[in-house]
């Protein structure tokens, strides 16, 4: 990867194109994009230029890649980060065409670049090593913050930028001589020492005089006795280029100047109300001039500050008339939805019927597509609109829905209040209520706060059957934590009934989603899954309901981990992948749900892997999920609890102090911080804080049982260790006694009565019981527990001086420790046992993993290896191992650390020699 900087007019872009003119192969990819001020709004519209995306692409993965990125549907309420989606279409894009061919992106302009386009670039180069790409952006100095960023993880991974400074004295000569055909004179030198070493502004000064027929070429060029006086800017001298052009021709550009650097003749033909046949004489003698350049399917101005000088050059009233009526007549031609709001947003001039009427139309689609610029639009639109005008309703109600999609959750609660004031129209109230409660949970109100704005809406009259179902299950979600799940789920009842009634899919799938939690809570786990399972059927494959639908298959996941049906939550994790990958969904929260399966199952480096590695590099850019405060509690509790077993202790206290950092304000952030708990707990007691360390995992006991999910029973049985070991038996029989309910609680016994076994087995010292929780786990799992289970069978045994199976247990649990790296738990069940004279034999031993080199490799990494090998590209890995990209680059990264490969061919080349086969 390459970042150019420079100054505008320094030779960035010229660079580029002489260094790929010269180098570049026949069958290389090359693709070229930029952004203005004009398209900044615009969410991925710099890399979709770059990776031309178009709906008419002959080449059927970008033209798939562009349906995807307009079929996405807004259902409100919106998580915000609208643009996660659209990003990963573009990274798997990428990928695809990288593994088809060598390939070249160039981004033109990043100090311009949208925040969805810039987060391409960062992940693309983050990933530089394991495609064959040349990645290269160009920059003015001292961009905003995201852009400088994105320049220092550039430096960081050893990616080479080049600062480009002026000429100096003895190339400018050599620049005009070349130009001119001899050596410049005194005055011809003088005339181009302003430019102070500007390329473009040489370039143009001198072609400035030679258009005048002001240089006179004698032994040396220099300026004829009466050339005319020239303009003393870059800008000026630019504008002045127009008089190479005719009158109607110039006329034509400035025009064009309003549709960016980059445009169609359709556009312009439409804008300008002539036929594109009519045109082409005028638009040849541009092209003739060095005004605008052939760009494919779309002409482009040479240089921006070209584009920007005649542009700048109509005074700003008449640049804002022009936007105004461009967007009018793009409209009518039917053209983009978002070039029509790009035009509209440059006019900034609100109150035409015509625009209105076209905001009520396209707001929904604005909000998906592009959030902020929605905002803008319909915020303007709404001061010079009256409430009583019928359009006001629509207005507004987009805007509310423009404001969720950006995560703008306190302006959405003001504006949506500030609405049902006026909203007469029944439907419309419902759904502003319905946003307005949303954003207020987002917000972190209070619950009392958001159920109190449902009721209100249920009040509504003329209310629609439709909207009563779905307040219903929303109030059978928000009712639990105030007043528990028996009011809870007389709501989620009452949602169900009304909604099979109207046969409305989304409300029927939110009710039985409330009841899934309400089961859950009570530990009714197969009735949960049966409701999980019937909103899935409900909603199909129909991708209106995609949100939900992936939200539902990450419950199927949790549930069938606590019903002890490990296989089963495996495979609807491949399922859930599966259909992230179907509907071309951003795999977001399904990272942190793989990552706890992966950690019961034993599976600690693919955990690791699902989590991803380099969480502070550009975590704005990068990692939008961990916005979500309860994603970010198991993202770094996972971390820190892997990394404390492995004795990794400045990974896991760097995990520790940004996850404890994460503020708890609901029942909702405590129901994901157990993790995070338990890795502090194991790190006070490394610290030999072995009190400290129990009443912190104490905490977790006084679970809100009609209230509260929290699966405080995987916890407890080293709870009640570490209370034995702090001689505190209180503490100890609370723990058990707290399992004893989890366990009675469940009406299949799954995971708590296991756990119940442990805690009773070691506060009673019965081997019996503990024997059994060992059976189940060997049979049943989860992996992470067995071990666990088997060291304190073999404390047991040795209490009552077996030391013979004792020893047996040890050495198993031994075993199973170092297959998952655990060495804080070797050391552990060590000194338990050493004061009963026992140590581990030596088949209790394994020989510790190496750390480079292919025996180094899990066995999922050796796999994506030999599928490296085999030529498939990161989407097709994920696709045919049911990871997602992300994922899928996080292994190929740590496989490139162990091999000390430089990139795929590397890789291929070690898997090849290792006689690997996919």
């Amino acid at each position: 990867m390459v970042w150019i900087e420079g100054e505008p007019g320094i030779g960035k872009s010229s660079l580029v194109a002489e260094a790929l003119a010269a180098a570049s192969q026949p069958g290389w990819d090359v693709g070229w994009g930029g952004a203005d001020q004009l398209t900044a709004p615009l969410p991925l519209r710099a890399m979709q230029d770059c990776l031309q995306v178009r709906p008419s692409s002959s080449d059927p993965r970008r033209a798939h890649a562009a349906d995807l990125l307009r079929s996405r549907l807004l259902g409100p309420p919106s998580d915000g980060d609208a643009s996660v989606n659209g990003i990963e279409v573009l990274l798997t894009l990428a990928d695809e065409l990288c593994a088809a061919a060598p390939t070249v992106l160039v981004v033109d302009d990043l100090q311009w670049v949208d925040e969805a386009s810039l987060a391409v670039w960062h992940q693309l180069a983050a990933s530089i090593s394991q495609l064959r790409l040349l990645l290269i952006g160009t920059c003015r100095p001292a961009p905003r913050r995201e852009v400088e960023q994105v320049r220092t993880a550039v430096v960081r991974r050893g990616g080479q930028v080049i600062a480009l400074g002026p000429l100096a004295e003895p190339d400018v000569i050599a620049l005009v001589a070349a130009m001119v055909g001899a050596s410049p004179g005194d005055g011809l030198r003088q005339l181009t020492a302003q430019a102070a070493g500007n390329p473009l502004y040489v370039r143009e000064l001198v072609d400035a005089v030679r258009r005048e027929q002001g240089v006179r070429i004698r032994p040396v060029a220099d300026l004829a006795p009466r050339s005319k006086q020239l303009p003393a800017s870059l800008t000026a001298v630019l504008g002045d280029r127009l008089g190479s052009v005719s009158a109607e021709t110039a006329q034509l550009l400035r025009t064009a100047t309003l549709l960016g650097r980059r445009f169609t003749v359709t556009d312009l033909s439409a804008v300008l109300r002539r036929p594109a046949l009519d045109m082409a004489a005028n638009l040849q003698e541009a092209v003739s001039a060095g005004i605008v350049d052939d760009a494919g399917t779309e002409l482009a101005f040479r240089h921006p500050l070209i584009r920007q000088a005649l542009y700048e050059s109509m005074p700003q009233a008449l640049r804002t008339a022009l936007h105004a009526e461009a967007a009018r007549e793009l409209a009518a031609s039917g053209a983009d939805a978002l070039s029509i709001a790009q035009q509209l947003s440059a006019a900034r001039t609100p109150g035409a019927d015509w625009a209105r009427a076209w905001l009520v139309q396209a707001a929904p689609m604005l909000a998906t597509r592009a959030p902020q610029l929605a905002v803008e639009l319909l915020r303007a639109e709404l001061e010079e609109t009256l409430a009583g005008d019928a359009a006001w309703e629509a207005l507004i109600v987009g805007l509310i829905r423009a404001l969720l999609a950006v995560g703008a959750y306190e302006e959405a609660v003001g504006e949506a209040s500030k609405a049902l004031a006026v909203i007469t129209d029944p439907a419309r109230r419902c759904e502003t209520s319905w946003m307005l409660a949303h954003a207020q949970v987002s917000a972190g109100h209070s619950s009392e706060n958001a159920i109190s704005t449902i009721r209100q809406a249920l009040g509504t009259f003329g209310l629609p059957r439709v909207w009563e179902a779905r307040l219903l299950a929303g109030l059978g979600m928000v009712e639990r934590v105030p007043r528990g799940i028996v009011a809870s789920r007389t709501f989620a009842r009452q949602a169900l009934t009304v909604a099979e009634k109207v046969g409305d899919p989304s409300a029927t799938a939110q009710a039985l989603s409330a009841l899934w939690l309400i089961n859950s809570v009570e530990r009714d786990h197969a009735a949960a899954l049966d409701c999980v399972d019937r909103a899935l059927r409900v909603m199909g494959d129909d991708p209106v309901h995609d949100e939900l639908h992936s939200s539902a298959l990450d419950a199927r996941i949790f549930t069938l981990q606590n019903l002890d049906e490990w296989q089963q939550a495996e495979l609807a994790l491949r399922q859930s992948r599966e259909f992230t990958q179907r509907s071309g969904r951003a795999d977001r929260a399904t990272g942190a749900t793989a990552a706890v399966l992966r950690y019961w199952l034993g599976q600690w480096d693919d955990a690791l892997a699902e989590l991803g590695s380099d969480a502070t590099d550009a975590p704005r850019l990068v990692y939008s999920f961990l916005r979500e405060r309860w994603s970010a509690l198991l993202f770094h509790g996972v971390a820190a609890l892997i990394a404390g077993r492995r004795e990794q202790r400045t990974t896991a206290g760097q995990h520790l102090r940004e996850g404890l950092a994460l503020p708890i304000e609901n029942i909702p952030d405590r129901e994901n911080q157990d993790f995070l708990l338990a890795a502090h707990a194991l790190s006070l007691e490394q610290r030999g804080e072995a009190r400290q360390a129990m009443l912190r995992l104490a905490e977790l006991i006084p679970r809100q049982r009609d209230r509260e999910m929290t699966l405080i029973h995987q916890w407890l049985p080293d709870l009640v260790r570490l209370a034995l070991e702090a001689g505190d038996s209180d503490v100890a029989r609370a723990a058990a006694d707290a399992c004893g309910e989890e366990a009675a609680a469940e009406t299949r016994p799954a995971r708590a009565a296991t756990a119940n076994l442990r805690c009773h087995g070691l506060l009673g010292s019965d081997p019996d019981q503990l024997a059994e929780a060992v059976a189940h786990c060997r049979a049943v799992g989860p992996a992470v527990e067995l071990p666990a289970a088997l060291e304190d069978l073999a404390v047991v045994l040795a209490e009552h001086g077996n030391a013979e199976d004792a020893r047996a247990a040890v050495n198993e649990a031994v075993g199973l420790y170092e297959g998952m790296q655990a060495r804080w738990d070797t050391r552990r069940a060590e000194g338990r046992l050493r004061p009963h004279g026992i140590k581990l034999g030596v088949r209790g031993r394994r020989a510790p993993r190496p750390t480079t080199g292919w025996e180094a490799l899990t066995p999922t990494e050796v796999k994506i290896a030999t599928l490296v090998a085999r030529g498939d590209s990161t989407s097709d890995i994920a696709r045919s191992m049911f990871l997602s990209q992300r994922t899928v680059r996080t292994y190929i990264s740590h496989i490139l650390t162990k091999l000390d490969a430089k990139s795929r061919v590397d890789i291929a080349r070690e898997a090849l020699r290792q006689g690997a086969a996919p």
